[in-house]
């Protein structure tokens, strides 16, 4: 039936089609005949609110026609999304989806039914037992950090441990300059008092032969102030001098352990990024590599990248199977390139405790170390060519060396660059 024709229709029994209706059910929107009433409670078994027809409008709340006061609206237009009257559907929304609006009710009723269900027995249990595990979850993560808390103590005395040794080895070797020094000082002493001695004792004989009227003694007197009058040189004392190292609070921190902050995936497999903080070296649960940050570079094929050095968490040289160093950033940017002197690829790449790059070229057996833009180029061991190197905590350099022939392999420490 046309929605707009229907309007104007003589309403009739919604079940047989032929009668004019006595009742109207509220709860199906429906109206009835007498003879089709039973039928209709019986084929659908539930409860039914059944109305004299003449009192169908008394329950329901029509909605007034914004358009036309005198009209109600019976209809409802699905394109629209709005309440219509029979007027309307012949001026605006003739060619619209328009229903009756009690179907549109029912439908709508059932819409509700469906979610109250939906809300009563699924998301308020699933809410409430995710609510129920979060206290759990809470005290298993304060404990997880009670326990980093206390590696950092227990990390934070191992280095005590190891600046009070330091400490008492410098008071010891401090000891031991102190006595050496204080020898030379003590013999010196006894030195002077034993001239002083000499000289009293010169005094008094000559103060003795000048009240003497002894021609003979006088006459065989010898002066003895010649060798008096050298007097022994006082000994260099050398005193040690203490130079305190500026304390560098970035190294510091990382000789004392990064703490790697984890990725945390919800339910939803959406990953959220916790910047990393340092502080203690304790080994990952399950020993699980994280991944912190992602660059790209300019090495591929053919040119693979295969040594990475970082002074800092700002910029990392790199080196491949090209005779250029390169330094990126962690955004990927090229900021600084340099070449070999030999113009082959460099072995490997460490940066030492200042921040010079350092790189080993096995083509002419070198150790390479770059401040500024001038290479300084080291040959350790003739007869040696130097391959993987790496720098200690202590800023020392640790150099793999091959001999020529490839029969033997050494491993040398380079304080600057001396031999240790």
């Amino acid at each position: 039936m046309d929605p707009y024709q229907r309007a104007q229709d003589v309403l009739q029994c919604q079940l047989c089609d032929n009668c004019t209706p006595a009742m109207y059910c509220e709860d199906c929107h429906k109206y009835l005949c007498k003879a089709c009433l039973s039928q209709h409670i019986y084929d659908e078994p539930k409860q039914h609110k059944v109305l004299p027809f003449d009192r169908r409008d008394s329950s329901l709340s029509y909605p007034k026609c914004p358009k036309h006061s005198i009209k109600e609206c019976g209809f409802f237009c699905r394109h629209c999304d709005i309440p219509v009257c029979d007027q309307c559907i012949s001026i605006q929304h003739n060619v619209h989806d328009v229903v009756d609006i009690f179907e549109h009710f029912k439908s709508k009723k059932e819409v509700l039914r469906t979610d109250l269900q939906e809300l009563e027995k699924s998301s308020c249990p699933d809410y409430q037992k995710m609510l129920s595990d979060i206290p759990a979850e809470k005290a298993e993560l304060h404990a997880n950090f009670q326990k980093l808390g206390k590696a950092f103590d227990k990390q934070g005395e191992k280095l005590h441990r190891e600046i009070d040794i330091i400490v008492e080895k410098l008071k010891c070797n401090l000891d031991q300059m102190e006595t050496k020094q204080l020898a030379k000082l003590t013999m010196h002493e006894e030195e002077i008092q034993r001239l002083i001695s000499k000289v009293k004792q010169a005094i008094s004989y000559v103060k003795d032969l000048l009240n003497c009227n002894d021609i003979c003694l006088v006459s065989l007197y010898k002066s003895k102030n010649e060798e008096l009058r050298s007097i022994p040189s006082k000994p260099k004392v050398l005193l040690p001098h203490f130079m305190p190292e500026k304390i560098n609070h970035e190294q510091l921190s990382k000789q004392f352990g990064v703490l790697s902050a984890p990725f945390m995936e919800t339910e939803e497999n959406t990953v959220d990024y916790l910047m990393p903080v340092t502080f203690p070296a304790e080994r990952l649960p399950n020993n699980e590599a994280l991944i912190i940050t992602s660059v790209s570079t300019d090495y591929g094929v053919p040119n693979g990248l295969h040594s990475v050095s970082s002074f800092n968490d700002e910029e990392f040289w790199t080196c491949g199977q090209d005779s250029i160093m390169r330094l990126y950033n962690l955004q990927g940017k090229l900021l600084n390139s340099i070449k070999t002197t030999s113009k082959n690829d460099p072995c490997d790449i460490a940066l030492t405790a200042f921040g010079d790059l350092v790189y080993t070229d096995g083509s002419n057996c070198t150790v390479n170390i770059i401040t500024d833009t001038r290479i300084q180029g080291i040959t350790i061991c003739q007869g040696w060519r130097p391959s993987n190197i790496c720098r200690t905590s202590s800023g020392d350099l640790l150099v793999i060396m091959n001999r020529i022939d490839n029969e033997q392999t050494k491993l040398v420490r380079l304080s600057g660059s001396k031999e240790i």
